[in-house]
Formats: structure tokens, C-alpha cells, sequence
């Protein structure tokens, strides 16, 4: 086994690696050349848990993700007719994006790219930063081959961004707020050069190319970063909050409520289904300033979907129930804020541990992070093992039953132990029972 095959599989979660074994399976079947790319070959690299597996594949890309959904019960989320590539979510909760190999010409800055398929090495070259530009062989004959045409991998090293192309601002002017935004999740410097074509791009005010869906495409991905907040400020510093919207580059963009929101989200387990909820609550922390009018030009503006436009505006409303049960009084012991916390969504779990005033809402909320949940993942395999066997209808009642008893029983008392009688005094010495 390559080196780099053993460093991805011990990067990965057990799901991940089914998926791994999944698509590969998949691709070898279909006699397709399979890479794993981008993202993921970045953050294996760079010794930062993988969050999206990223493959690419010479060959019918959109094919291969329908073949990989029906076999191993996949959703396929989002597809892109024009790059050849889907976005999948697997029912263990790990996600994955399956694109065609390919080269992207753009006939003016912010336009659509004209794109046509390519080899990996032409797909490669072609991409907006050099530590992006690392592909992995998947393939039988040439598994754990390591293709780093730009030495991306020595970026790495150094800690740098460099950008691919000196015309890559031009072509593509979005990859401004991209380096931006993975300069402080990395804690990347931008190279020399690269600062150099970002100062001339910006000059010829490409950044006003920027089509309104790509800047909604990226203030969503800004709200999934462990670090909201970071970015949003060098935003601001670069001159570019503004795209977004006019209002929030007034010093509307909220610091203080951002800077509060990670610290929340720091709390909740790092998942796909929560990373993807905090949408609503990270537009609700940055917006918090605006008027409700300038909220909707924002939405409007950045081409929102309904859904996501409700996501957000409406979750206050949504959140009123939970915050209305977490403090009634009738939820006393720590297996019914388990249950609660656990069913609900978390969006609105977030919105609350931002926004509600009630102390017995924060209360419980807190508990069931950090002392509830923990004591239910501490709960071992062998200790599973002990539920009676039990119908599958039963099985989920039985576990709720086992963690009930687990939250609420109460820790032994410890004895109490008997006053120990002071020690005797030391004897007098005999000199001075002599004196007197």
C-alpha cells in the first residue's frame, strides 16, 4: 500500500472510507480513471480532518455519481450539467462530490466558462490555487500515485496560497473572496507574486464581475467555517463586505455577534447535517443590525433560494416552541432535556444558545452539551451490549430507555466519615517539669 493511501485512510472516518471503497468500486467497474482531488487532498496534506471527499473521473462523471447512488442508497443533492458534477450525501451522513475531468476557458472575467473534458493533468493546471492542484491516483495500476504538476504540496509546507494563473483573478474574479476565506480557515499567507496579481486584479475592479449567485455560493460556504467571524473581518479589511451588501460595509456586519456565534458552534458535534444548519443562525448573527428591508435586498440581491430566505428569517419563529418547552417546568430531569435537545433541529438549538434571554433555556442547553452528551458517547460498546434483545420496533425504545436511566440516576453518596479525635499533646519535657 502507497504511503499516501495509508495517510488518506487514517485521515478519514469509517463512513468516509466506505465511501472511498464505494466509488472506487464503482469507477473500476466502469473502467473510469478515478482521482481524488482538491479539498480533501489539501486537507490530508495539511494534517486538517477531511470534511468532503472530492473526486474527479476521465470519463462520464454524472454517470459514474448515479451508479455510486443507486448501489449504496446515496441522494444525489445538487448536479451541475455544465462541469459534469454532482454533489451526493450518503445515508451515514458523509458527503461527496463526483466531476468530470476538465478544462474551463472563460470567454470574459465573471462569465460562464466554455468547458470541455480533459486529463487530470490538464485539470489540474487549470484550478485557482496551487494546494488545490493535487490530485491521488484510485486507479488499480497506479493506486496511491501522488500527481502535484504547480508543487502545491511545497505550498503546503510553506503555509502559502499561490495562486495558479496569473490571469485566474481575471478569468474568475470570486476566487478574491476564496482566498480570503481560506487564507483564515488555513492560516495561509498569500505568496509574494500572488498578492502582486490580487492588487492588479483589484485595481481593475474585476471584483464587480462577480455574479450575485456566486457571491450567495460563497457568503453560505463563509457560514460553515469554524471561523465566521475571522473572515468576515479580513473581508472587511480587503474592501470586499460590500459585495454583499452596502449596508453591512457600514459597520452593520455585527463583530461582536459573529465572534459569539463560533464560540456557540465550537459546542455542537461537527457533522454534516448540524455544519449545514448553521446557515440560519450565522445570516441571523451577521445581519442583526440591518433593517428588516435591507435584509430582504440582501436576499434578494444574492439570489437566495426560498428555502434558505427561510431558513433565516424565519427562524425566530420556528425556535419560539423549543425555547417554550426547554423552560417549562415540568422538564426537571436531565433525560427529558436529552430527549428535547437531541430531536430538535439544530438550527434552532443554535439560534437559541445566541439568542434567548432565558436563563432556564441557556441552562439546559448548556447541560445537554456539556455533561449530557458526553455521558452518553462515553457509554462503551460492551455496555450496548447489554440491552436485552428485543424486536426492531423496540430497539430505538430500549436505547432511550438505557440512556434515561444512564442521565438520571444518581451518583452513589459517598460516607461519611467520623470526626477523627485530635492527637494527644507531647509530653512535657523533663526539664521543665523539673522547674517547676
Amino acid at each position: 500500500m502507497s504511503d499516501y493511501i495509508y495517510i488518506l485512510e487514517s485521515h478519514l472516518s469509517p463512513d468516509q472510507n466506505q465511501v472511498l471503497h464505494e466509488v472506487m468500486a464503482a469507477a473500476g467497474q466502469a473502467n473510469f480513471n478515478l482521482f481524488l482531488t482538491g479539498g480533501a487532498m489539501r486537507d490530508m496534506l495539511a494534517g486538517l480532518r477531511i470534511r468532503d471527499l472530492d473526486f474527479v473521473v476521465e470519463g462520464a462523471a454524472l454517470k459514474l455519481a448515479k451508479t455510486v447512488a443507486e448501489h449504496s442508497g446515496a441522494t444525489i443533492v445538487s448536479e451541475d450539467e455544465t462541469r459534469k458534477s454532482a454533489e451526493l450525501e450518503f445515508p451515514s451522513g458523509a458527503t461527496a462530490q463526483i466531476a468530470m475531468s476538465r478544462q474551463e476557458k472563460y470567454p470574459r472575467g465573471g462569465g460562464k466558462p466554455q468547458v470541455s473534458p480533459a486529463t487530470i493533468q490538464e485539470d489540474l493546471r487549470g484550478r485557482d490555487f496551487t494546494c488545490n492542484a493535487i490530485a491521488l491516483s484510485l486507479n488499480k495500476t497506479s493506486r496511491g500515485l501522488l500527481l502535484d504538476p504547480l508543487n502545491g504540496l511545497a505550498d503546503i509546507e510553506r503555509r502559502e496560497l499561490r495562486a495558479v494563473s496569473a490571469y485566474g483573478f481575471y478569468d474568475d474574479p470570486s476566487r478574491l473572496l476564496r482566498l480570503v476565506r481560506l487564507g483564515v480557515r488555513l492560516g495561509f499567507a498569500t505568496e509574494e507574486r500572488t498578492a502582486m496579481q490580487v492588487a492588479n486584479a483589484r485595481e481593475a475592479e474585476v471584483e464587480k464581475a462577480i455574479p450575485p449567485h456566486l457571491l450567495g455560493a460563497e457568503l453560505k460556504l463563509i457560514g460553515m467555517e469554524d471561523s465566521a467571524a475571522g473572515i468576515v473581518e479580513a473581508l472587511a479589511q480587503a474592501g470586499l463586505l460590500a459585495l454583499f451588501s452596502p449596508a453591512l460595509a457600514e459597520n452593520n456586519a455585527n463583530r461582536a455577534g459573529l465572534a459569539k456565534f463560533d464560540k456557540i458552534v465550537h459546542m455542537l458535534p461537527d457533522d454534516t447535517e448540524v455544519r449545514a444548519a448553521r446557515l440560519g443562525p450565522f445570516l441571523f448573527a451577521l445581519t442583526e443590525k440591518l433593517s428588516p428591508r435591507e435584509k430582504q435586498a440582501l436576499a434578494k440581491h444574492l439570489e437566495f433560494s426560498k428555502a434558505d430566505t427561510n431558513q433565516w428569517l424565519q427562524l425566530e419563529l420556528r425556535s419560539k416552541k423549543l425555547a417554550s418547552a426547554l423552560r417549562a417546568p415540568r422538564i426537571r430531569k436531565p433525560s427529558q432535556v436529552y430527549q428535547l435537545v437531541s430531536t430538535a433541529a439544530p438550527d434552532q438549538v443554535m439560534f437559541l444558545l445566541y439568542a434567548s434571554p432565558l436563563k432556564p433555556v441557556q441552562d439546559r442547553l448548556r447541560a445537554y452539551f456539556q455533561k449530557y452528551l458526553p455521558a452518553v458517547e462515553e457509554i462503551t460498546p460492551e455496555e450496548w451490549a447489554t440491552l436485552p434483545e428485543a424486536k426492531p420496533s423496540r430497539q430505538q425504545k430500549a436505547r432511550e430507555e438505557f440512556i434515561a436511566n444512564r442521565l438520571d440516576r444518581r451518583p452513589p453518596r459517598k460516607p461519611v466519615a467520623e470526626p477523627v479525635p485530635p492527637p494527644p499533646p507531647p509530653p512535657e519535657p523533663f526539664m521543665a517539669r523539673r522547674a517547676r
